[in-house]
């Protein structure tokens, strides 16, 4: 199989899996409070009703830097994709990819002049001061294996055993910023329910087609890096089990933990990255 082929196939199985696991996200969350929730491909069904939808343009948008935003959002998690799955290149470019993001979803907020946007942007920026200290997972990654290489990474697992059993305070910081990124969840500040859809508000149709596939492909990178970097090597089987039971396992948390606040959601985020920073590294010089 030929490079772009490979590229074009792993991008729509990521966009698939993706879009499914987020579906089964809001049933399970409909379910643990007692509703019945909609079916598990209804964001496929919401993906395709807002591309045949007329799309619809704000007075108060910034053109056209409205436009343009929504489709960056998109290409920056496929060039995740094409980093990880397809040629396992460097765990720091992925990275690289998720601070773009954070960029990204500020600038689609106040682009579009909405004050539910311009909210949202302004806690995007607030939130990156809790999750900076989260990217200490990096390094601690580094310290442990010698590489930031994802197949450096998976081979160092093969010899010495998943980094999940040896550097486990890492681990629970990474899922902690998967946390962050889920809707409805305790950190989930730039979507809280109080700003109506957050930064993807006065996006419509085509738009918010784009903004959508960019969450499924954001959804399944975050799940994808997680179980590779601190498990290694995964059959496609256990790699979508693995999936199905971390996004089970954050839809339980968001349905039963109520949305903290912009400060306490900041604050408790940087104490558990100093707690992880501290304990990976003395749990590191122990062993």
């Amino acid at each position: 199989m030929n490079l772009m082929a490979n590229i074009l196939l792993n991008v729509l199985i990521a966009f698939l899996i993706g879009s499914l696991l987020l579906g089964l996200y809001r049933k399970v969350v409909a379910r643990v409070q007692t509703r019945p929730g909609p079916p598990i491909i209804q964001y496929l069904l919401h993906l395709l009703k807002f591309y045949i939808k007329e799309s619809s343009f704000t007075k108060t948008a910034a053109m056209p830097f409205y436009l343009g935003i929504a489709s960056i959002m998109m290409v920056i998690w496929i060039t995740a994709v094409i980093v990880g799955p397809v040629v396992q290149g460097s765990l720091l470019i992925i990275f690289a990819v998720y601070a773009l993001h954070k960029i990204v979803e500020h600038n689609a907020g106040s682009s579009s002049g909405s004050p539910y946007g311009k909210l949202s942007c302004v806690r995007a920026v607030y939130s990156a001061a809790a999750e900076v200290p989260l990217f200490s997972v990096l390094v601690i990654i580094y310290l442990k294996t010698g590489s930031m290489g994802i197949a450096d990474i998976i081979n160092y697992q093969a010899v010495h055993g998943p980094l999940l059993y040896s550097i486990p305070l890492a681990a629970a910081m990474f899922f902690v910023l998967i946390v962050s990124k889920a809707q409805y969840t305790p950190f989930s500040i730039t979507k809280g329910k109080d700003i109506v859809s957050g930064y993807e508000t006065e996006h419509y149709g085509l738009l918010r087609g784009y903004l959508m596939i960019s969450e499924a492909l954001m959804w399944y990178m975050l799940l994808w890096v997680f179980l590779i970097v601190f498990f290694g090597v995964l059959s496609p089987l256990w790699l979508i089990i693995g999936m199905v039971i971390m996004t089970v396992g954050i839809a339980f948390i968001s349905a039963t933990t109520p949305l903290l606040n912009p400060n306490h959601s900041v604050v408790l985020q940087i104490i558990f990255a100093a707690i992880g920073i501290i304990g990976s590294i003395l749990l590191m010089n122990v062993i």
